[in-house]
Order: C-alpha cells, then sequence, then structure tokens
C-alpha cells in the first residue's frame, strides 16, 4: 500500500491521520503533500483527492480516493489488520462516540478560529462566537467526564489528544485545564507516546 496524502502542519484533523499511521507502523507507506488549504482561498489542488479541498485528503496507488480523517483513519486500521477500531460492541461504540465528541470540538474551536481570523471585522457576530464557545466547554466536561484509561489506545484516545492538543496550540489563553485536572493529566501523559510526539502541530 503506498497513500499520497494532502496534508497540513497544524491540522488536527491531519494529526489524527499520521497518529494512527505511527501506531500502525504505516507511516513510511504515506507520502505528504504539502497544500494550502483555507476555508475562503480554497487551494484547488486538493480537489484532485477531494472535492471540498479539505484536508485530510488520501490517494491510494490504484487510484481510490479517502476523505475525511475518520475514513482515511479506518482504512490504515483495516489495511494493517490493527485494533484502533475495535470490533462490533461496547468498545467499539465507545472509541465512535469519543471521535465524534472530539471531531466536535474541532469544528467548534475552527469556527470560532475562522470568525476571528477570515471573516471582516464588520461582518463578525460575537453572540455566533459565544455559542461555539459554549459547545467547545460542553464537549470538555463531557471529556472530563469521560477520561479514557491510561492503557487504553484507540481511535477514540488518539482523537481526544489531537483535539486537546490543537486547543492548546491555537487557543493558549483558554485554560481548559484548570477545572478539568482528570483530563489535563491524562493528556499529558498520553502525548508522550511516541506516535503523539512525532505529529505535534507546529505553525
Amino acid at each position: 500500500m503506498k497513500m499520497f496524502l494532502y496534508w497540513g502542519s497544524a491540522s488536527p484533523f491531519v494529526r489524527k491521520v499520521m497518529a494512527t499511521a505511527h501506531e500502525l507502523g504505516l507511516e513510511d507507506r504515506i507520502e505528504i503533500i504539502d497544500s494550502a488549504a483555507n476555508p475562503v482561498l480554497r487551494d484547488y489542488r486538493i480537489g484532485d483527492f477531494n472535492p471540498l479541498c479539505k484536508v485530510p485528503a488520501a490517494k491510494l496507488d490504484d487510484g481510490l480516493c479517502l476523505y475525511d480523517s475518520r475514513v482515511i483513519c479506518e482504512y490504515l486500521d483495516t489495511h494493517a489488520d490493527g485494533n484502533l477500531f475495535p470490533a462490533p460492541g461496547p468498545s467499539r461504540w465507545q472509541a465512535l462516540r469519543r471521535q465524534a465528541l472530539a471531531d466536535g470540538l474541532l469544528d467548534a474551536l475552527l469556527l470560532i478560529r475562522y470568525e476571528n481570523l477570515i471573516r471582516p471585522a464588520e461582518f463578525r457576530w460575537e453572540t455566533w462566537t459565544d455559542k461555539q464557545a459554549e459547545k467547545v466547554n460542553d464537549a470538555l466536561n463531557a471529556m472530563q467526564q469521560d477520561v479514557p484509561a491510561d492503557t487504553q489506545v484507540d481511535i477514540g484516545t488518539i482523537a481526544y489528544a489531537c483535539a486537546l492538543g490543537w486547543l492548546s496550540f491555537r487557543f493558549p489563553d483558554l485554560d481548559w485545564t484548570k477545572e478539568r485536572r482528570g483530563l489535563a493529566d491524562w493528556h499529558a501523559t498520553y502525548e508522550t507516546r511516541p506516535a503523539m510526539v512525532v505529529t505535534r502541530p507546529r505553525s
């Protein structure tokens, strides 16, 4: 298997794919292609892999295109005969639910970031930003009530870690750890995993 992957060095969704690849020992099978993904100034090169021009977007050596991060990660796990996506049963639904929560947290954070950085100042809507911030807070509180076991490694824990890492990276002034020590301690430990160390976001 050879995979060509449009990526961004700071994208938490790309990080989820690359962390998955590292956990499975497939990182050498992926050739990354730099992109300039942006919701307004779209990088149309990515459209060859994903018509939405969003990253991550992958193409296999047989021409099959895969997107988004959830699909690519599951493909990698299946290809490697891994167990990051548990077999049907409670463990699988827990992992997939955690992934959905982490992705939803990121969606809200991205909407806040786009509102503040891309939308012209005269068109910014404070209520919109406040409501997205409510989602962020609610998602973090739900994570605090559902901290994974220290030994647990699956798509849910990878997604949690990538989302929290990007939150700290892009919103350093938001002290999400203060009232959520259990989640913060779990994340600090999880970030020491080799797959997380080598995939940390950078500007």
